[in-house]
């Protein structure tokens, strides 16, 4: 199974965000272990240090990267991705764009929490819960 991850459940880990954190740790388990294929976008990463940047220092950005990099595959962003994210019927570009690499990954999931954030997306959104319950 291949699978999407959205920078929200990757934030849950990173954050340490209590009601969410066990099973976005879980999923990232599981991504690890190869139990299923993830992948995070290239917009996720600055998305995310961007977030955290009043707790980030060089070194620890660097250590994020290095981590995000060994459990997941990053899907880089073409120029057709944006212009196909535009053209979406999505309230929120970011989101229009995760659904889009999603897409040309041929992704069987979107792992996020947002799931109505992904009511328009080509490939279905999940929860990391259900993602669990799957596996």
């Amino acid at each position: 199974m291949k699978v999407l991850v959205d920078t929200n459940v990757i934030l849950d880990v990173l954050c340490d965000r209590k009601e969410f954190v066990a099973n976005s740790l879980r999923v990232f388990q599981c991504c690890e272990a190869q139990r299923v294929t993830g992948y995070i976008s290239a917009l996720s990463i600055p998305n995310i240090v961007y977030i955290m940047r009043k707790e980030l220092d060089p070194e620890r950005i660097r250590e994020i990267l290095h981590t995000l990099t060994m459990v997941f595959s990053v899907v880089e962003l073409r120029e057709g991705d944006l212009l196909k994210a535009a053209e979406l019927p999505f309230s929120d570009y970011e989101d229009a764009i995760q659904s889009t690499c999603a897409a040309r990954l041929r992704a069987d999931y979107i792992v996020t929490r947002n799931e109505k954030g992904f009511e328009n997306s080509p490939v279905p959104a999940i929860s990391p819960t259900e993602l669990l319950k799957q596996l």
